[in-house]
């Protein structure tokens, strides 16, 4: 008797995890994509007037979230597991891709040269990187923990440890202490666990696009320091 109710237990475990997965690739592809028109003539020459910039993207709670082998299961399935060894021990992540993560890395790769920023350890970023990229060669730069300033118990992103020129430079992430020290240049995001509803990456691409014609990022950037609080 025990053994059927177990195996039926299974079947709808299974069956569960299936309709979410299938219920995140509907919500993918039913979402509205950014209708990335040709550039005019006028718009062109104006390209070739600046500098083509940076744009820093950080990893957990901006691209995607995480959580460890063991925690309870509060989440949908994973999108893809990474196993790294950590302080000699073998960790095992379960690693969900915020909504549309794919096509806004495609699409911000065509404006910008994309560079990775996290102040997790070098082993687990480079595992996730590897798997966004996914052989595209979009995420190619990448930066670590190490390459932090840790202060006052937390760490701290310097951009010009990536861009010696700030005009050129800004960095998405859902942390503002993070970026402190380079506000001028920061575009914050909601942090993210696991709604699949999300439009957040989306919703930055008009900004992305716009951006990249300007002189210095901080003209624009500088005017938002309000939002910084918000998330």
């Amino acid at each position: 008797m025990w053994s059927i109710v177990r195996a039926i237990l299974q079947l709808c475990s299974f069956l569960w995890s299936c309709i979410n997965k299938h219920y995140k690739n509907v919500q993918e592809f039913q979402t509205i994509r950014y209708h990335d028109f040709p550039l005019t003539p006028a718009l062109h020459s104006r390209l070739e007037l600046v500098v083509r910039k940076t744009l820093v993207l950080d990893l957990d709670e901006t691209l995607i979230h995480s959580h460890l082998d063991g925690q309870p299961m509060k989440y949908s399935q994973p999108d893809f597991v990474i196993r790294v060894m950590i302080h000699r021990h073998p960790v095992r992540f379960f690693v969900h891709k915020r909504p549309h993560v794919d096509y806004f890395l495609e699409q911000v790769s065509k404006w910008y040269d994309v560079v990775v920023f996290t102040a997790s350890l070098e082993v687990y970023g480079t595992a996730v990187a590897d798997r966004l990229d996914a052989g595209r060669n979009i995420l190619g730069r990448r930066y670590y923990r190490q390459h932090c300033v840790f202060e006052t118990a937390s760490y701290t992103k310097d951009l010009k440890t990536i861009c010696s020129d700030l005009a050129n430079v800004m960095i998405i992430d859902n942390s503002p202490s993070v970026y402190k020290g380079n506000p001028d240049n920061a575009i914050p995001i909601p942090s993210w666990v696991n709604d699949s509803r999300d439009t957040a990456l989306l919703s930055l691409l008009p900004v992305l696009d716009a951006l990249r014609f300007t002189r210095d990022v901080r003209s624009v950037l500088g005017r938002n320091l309000h939002l910084h609080g918000m998330f």
